[in-house]
């Protein structure tokens, strides 16, 4: 009898180990999937902090402008894409009809494709001076941006970046128009132009056209990216992101 009690008290108590583990387990299973949905739930919505703010905009910016940057700077960047291709200055387009018109096609393309591989080489600039404009941005720099106009990171960085791009894409376009004999071309052209009758003789300033045009481009290309992050949900790739710009777009509403 002793026998029996003694086994059946450890069937009983084996029997509630096994259904105690049991149950935890499915509480455990439960508490698990409840807590993910939660964290899924709240980890891109609500109200970001200011921080938080400041964070995911600098998140979006370097990415969209490291996008734009490094786009820019590869072969035929400029020259293959139609919104930004540097074409003759102004002054010289009716130079460029003019020697078209007699057959000098091919040293006008010469120093239209010359012209663009300059602009591609200070491309490769731009990067750094756009990251270091992201990291001294302000919190208050970063919420006006988010909740202000379409373009107002473009904004933010035309204000604050210009002067450095000018100044430091200025040797590098003096250099490249040098280097892949755009200056010569173009000198060729402007020659073979001014000595037609009656022409009234063209100079122009390459270094500070093709460093303007290039400084116009970048911001082109920007202000795509911007537009790309505000209205394209798949391009908010991660959580930060898509609660930031989630969080602006409940805003505008």
């Amino acid at each position: 009898m002793k026998k029996i009690n003694i086994l059946s008290a450890s069937l009983a108590i084996l029997v509630f180990a096994s259904l105690n583990v049991s149950a935890q387990i499915k509480l455990s299973d439960i508490f698990k999937k409840v807590t993910e949905k939660q964290g899924t739930n709240t980890a891109a919505t609500g109200t970001p902090s200011t921080f938080e703010i400041g964070q995911g905009i600098k998140e979006a910016l370097q990415i969209g402008v490291s996008a734009g940057a490094d786009r820019l700077s590869l072969k035929d960047g400029f020259l293959g894409n139609l919104a930004v291709k540097i074409l003759m200055p102004p002054e010289a387009q009716k130079v460029e009809r003019t020697l078209r018109g007699i057959g000098l096609n091919k040293l006008c393309d010469n120093v239209i494709v010359s012209l663009n591989r300059a602009a591609e080489d200070a491309a490769t600039e731009a990067k750094p001076i756009f990251i270091s404009a992201i990291k001294q941005m302000t919190l208050t720099d970063a919420t006006n941006i988010l909740l202000g106009n379409k373009d107002a990171a473009t904004e933010y960085f035309k204000r604050v970046t210009t002067s450095q791009l000018m100044q430091k894409f200025s040797p590098i376009v003096t250099t490249s128009l040098n280097k892949v004999n755009a200056t010569k071309y173009y000198s060729d052209l402007t020659t073979q132009y001014n000595r037609l009758p009656l022409v009234k003789p063209v100079n122009t300033n390459l270094t500070e056209y093709v460093t303007q045009k290039a400084i116009d481009g970048l911001f082109v290309e920007v202000a795509k990216e911007e537009l790309k992050i505000r209205g394209n949900l798949s391009s908010r790739s991660t959580t930060l992101l898509q609660k930031v710009f989630g969080y602006a777009d409940k805003k505008k509403i």
